[in-house]
C-alpha cells in the first residue's frame, strides 16, 4: 500500500518529508514481529503509527490493545499487564488474566513506556525476550504470542543514563525507531492540518467553516505548538463554537492562543497583573538582564581596544590611559594601586589590563576581570545610588526592581545608602 493511501485511510493530513519518511517505516516493518519504538512529542499522533502497524501486519484479525503506562499506579500495573492469581494482594478476590495473555497473537501498544516501574520493565524485559511471563502471585510460567509496539515523548536514552529506565529493555524495545515530527517540524502542514478540522467542525455543529486571514495563517505559522496536532485540534474546535465572524483575524486568534506562549520574551513591569512573588522574580531576572547586556558592552569595547593596540602598536601608553580613565567613569568604586614594571609605573584596576613590557606588543597578557553575577550586581546597585543621590525609589526605578526588591538587596549586600 503507497502513503498516500495510508494517509487516506487513516486521516493522516499534511506532506512533510519528515512525516512521509516515518509512514515509510512504519509499512515497511508491519509485515514482521520487530518491537517497534515509537517517540514523538506529545500530541504528535503516536497511537495512530501503532495502529497502521497492526493493520498492516498479519496480526490485523487478532485483538489490539492501547495501554497507557502513565496512567496506571504503580502498584496495580504488574497485576494489568501479567495478571495475578486469587489472594496474591489484598482486593484480589478472583484469578485475573492481564493484557500479556489476552492479547496472544495481536499487538500491544504500550503508550509512555518510559513512566514504567524498574520493577516492571524487568518483567517486560523477560516477555520480549523469551516471549513468557509469571502472573503475580503464581509460579507458573506462561508462553505468549504478542507483538508489543512502545511510544514515548521522553529521552529514554539520558533515562538509562540516570536509572530511571534499564538499558537492556531500551535497546530491546528500540529494535526498528520510528520518530513521528513535531507540528514546528512540518509547517507546511499546519494550515491544512486547521482547515480540515474547521470543515470537519462545521459540518458537527452545522455551520459554516471560518477561514483565516493571511495575518491569521503567518500567526498561525509562527506559533511553536506545544501541544503539537492536539492543540491545533481544540483551538480549530473554540474558534468553530465561539468566533462571531467566520473570518478570522490575527486580533481573533490572539485571543484562542495562549498568552505565555505567544510571547517568549521578558515580561516588561507593570505590563500585567502578577502575585508579589512573581513580581520579586521578574524584578531579580530583570537586574540579571541589565548585568548581561552591561557585561557585553564591557567586552565589546575591550575588543575594540585589543584591535586598536595591535594595529598601532606605538598607541600603547594613551589607549591604557584611555582605558583607565573609562573605566574610572563607569566603575568609581574599582580599588586602584600601583604596579612597577621595569621602571614604568601601570595604574592597574580591578578591570583587565594590558601589561608591556617596553612598550611593546611582547608577551602582551590579559587579566581577566571577575564576572560573579554578585558581584555586579551589588556595583550596578551602588552606582544607581549614587546617581539618584541615595534616593530608593528613583534608583529602584532606574534599575526597573521594585523598592521592595531594592530595599532586600540592600541588606543582602550590606550597602549603606
Amino acid at each position: 500500500m503507497d502513503i498516500q493511501s495510508i494517509k487516506n485511510r487513516f486521516g493522516i493530513i499534511g506532506n512533510s518529508p519528515a512525516l512521509n519518511y516515518a509512514l515509510q517505516v512504519a509499512t515497511q516493518v508491519a509485515n514482521t514481529d520487530l518491537t517497534v519504538l515509537i517517540v514523538g512529542e506529545s500530541g504528535v499522533g503516536k497511537e495512530i503509527f501503532s495502529q497502521i502497524i497492526h493493520a498492516l501486519s498479519p496480526r490485523k484479525h487478532n485483538p489490539f490493545i492501547a495501554v497507557n503506562c502513565g496512567a496506571i499506579p504503580e502498584g496495580t500495573i504488574d497485576s494489568e499487564l501479567f495478571g495475578h492469581e486469587k489472594g496474591s494482594f489484598t482486593g484480589a478476590v478472583d484469578s485475573r488474566k492481564g493484557y500479556f495473555e489476552t492479547v496472544n497473537g495481536g499487538t500491544l501498544f504500550m503508550d509512555e513506556i518510559g513512566e514504567t516501574p524498574l520493577g516492571t520493565q524487568a518483567r517486560l524485559l523477560r516477555v520480549l525476550e523469551n516471549s513468557e511471563f509469571i502472573r503475580v502471585g503464581s509460579s507458573k510460567v506462561q508462553k505468549t504470542d504478542v507483538r508489543v509496539i512502545a511510544a514515548t515523548n521522553k529521552d529514554l536514552l539520558t533515562a538509562t543514563q540516570n536509572n530511571k529506565f534499564r538499558e537492556d529493555l531500551y535497546y530491546r524495545l528500540n529494535t526498528v525507531p520510528i520518530r513521528v515530527p513535531s507540528l514546528r517540524e512540518r509547517k507546511e502542514d499546519i494550515i491544512l492540518l486547521f482547515r480540515k478540522f474547521a470543515v470537519d467542525f462545521a459540518e458537527r455543529y452545522r455551520t459554516s467553516p471560518i477561514q483565516l486571514t493571511e495575518e491569521a495563517k503567518s500567526m498561525m505559522l509562527n506559533y511553536p505548538w506545544p501541544g503539537n496536532v492536539r492543540e491545533l485540534k481544540n483551538i480549530a474546535e473554540q474558534i468553530s463554537v465561539l468566533a462571531e465572524d467566520k473570518s478570522i483575524s490575527g486580533n481573533d486568534l490572539e485571543r484562542f492562543l495562549p498568552k505565555n506562549t505567544i510571547n517568549n520574551l521578558p515580561m516588561l513591569i507593570g505590563s500585567g497583573p502578577m502575585s508579589s512573588g512573581q513580581s520579586e522574580f521578574m524584578n531579580e531576572r530583570d537586574i540579571l538582564y541589565k548585568l548581561f547586556f552591561d557585561l557585553k558592552k564591557d567586552v565589546t569595547e575591550m575588543k575594540k581596544m585589543f584591535l586598536e593596540i595591535v594595529q598601532n602598536p606605538s598607541n600603547i601608553p594613551s589607549v591604557s590611559h584611555v582605558m583607565e580613565e573609562s573605566y574610572l567613569q563607569d566603575l568609581p568604586t574599582a580599588r586602584q594601586q600601583e604596579h612597577h614594571t621595569h621602571g614604568n609605573i601601570i595604574p592597574v584596576t580591578s578591570q583587565p589590563m594590558l601589561l608591556t613590557e617596553n612598550r611593546e606588543m611582547q608577551d602582551t597578557i590579559l587579566v581577566d576581570e571577575s564576572l560573579n553575577i554578585m558581584d555586579k550586581e551589588k556595583e550596578l546597585i551602588e552606582k544607581a545610588l549614587r546617581k539618584h543621590k541615595g534616593k530608593r525609589k528613583d534608583a529602584a526605578s532606574d534599575l526597573g526592581i521594585s523598592e521592595r526588591t531594592l530595599y532586600r538587596k540592600l541588606k543582602e549586600y550590606d550597602i549603606e545608602d
